[in-house]
C-alpha cells in the first residue's frame, strides 16, 4: 500500500513538472508520462496515460483515462520519405479532447484527432479521426455507435455534477 502511493505521488509530481500545464484537482493513479506540449484542465484523472510525440495535446476539464492508454502527436513519414518503410522525417499533429470526455482502458489516439465534449471511447479502441459530441465510440478504427443521452448530459453539467 506504500509502495503504490509513493508511485502515485511520483507519477503526480512527474507530470506536474512536464507538462504545460496543469489545472486544479489533477489525480495520477497509475503510471502516466506527459509531454512539455501537454495542457491539463482542471480535474483531470489519469489512470495509466502515456503521451508522446512533439505535437500538442490539450485536455479539457474531467477528463477520465483508464489504464494502459496512449495518446501519439508524431508519426514516421512513410508516403514521401526518401527511405523505405519511412525516413528519419517525423510529421507531428496536435490532439485535443474537449471537456468531460472518459477513455476506457487501452485507449490509443492518433495524430491530428479531436474528441469533442462528453464522448466515451471503449475499451481496447484505436482512434483515427475526430469523435463528435456526445458520441460513444469503439473499434479498429474507432466509429460512433450509439450517443449519450443528450439532455440528462446536459441537466448532469449544469448541476455541477462531475466525477
Amino acid at each position: 500500500m506504500f509502495i503504490d502511493k509513493l508511485k502515485k505521488k511520483f507519477y503526480l509530481h512527474r507530470c506536474q513538472k512536464v507538462a504545460k500545464s496543469v489545472g486544479n484537482g489533477f489525480k495520477v493513479n497509475g503510471e502516466s508520462y506527459v509531454t512539455p506540449n501537454t495542457s491539463l484542465g482542471n480535474n483531470v484523472n489519469f489512470n495509466g496515460m502515456k503521451i508522446q510525440g512533439n505535437g500538442n495535446v490539450v485536455i479539457g476539464d474531467n477528463f477520465h483515462s483508464g489504464i494502459e492508454c496512449m495518446i501519439i502527436t508524431s508519426i514516421h513519414n512513410y508516403d514521401n520519405g526518401n527511405a523505405i518503410p519511412y525516413d528519419n522525417t517525423i510529421i507531428s499533429k496536435d490532439v485535443i479532447i474537449e471537456d468531460n470526455v472518459w477513455l476506457g482502458n487501452r485507449v490509443t489516439i492518433l495524430p491530428g484527432v479531436t474528441i469533442k465534449e462528453g464522448a466515451i471511447i471503449q475499451a481496447g479502441s484505436t482512434v483515427v479521426k475526430d469523435i463528435e459530441k456526445y458520441a460513444i465510440a469503439g473499434g479498429h478504427p474507432a466509429k460512433t455507435f450509439k450517443y449519450r443521452d443528450i439532455e440528462h448530459y446536459e441537466k448532469l453539467k449544469k448541476a455541477g455534477k462531475f466525477h
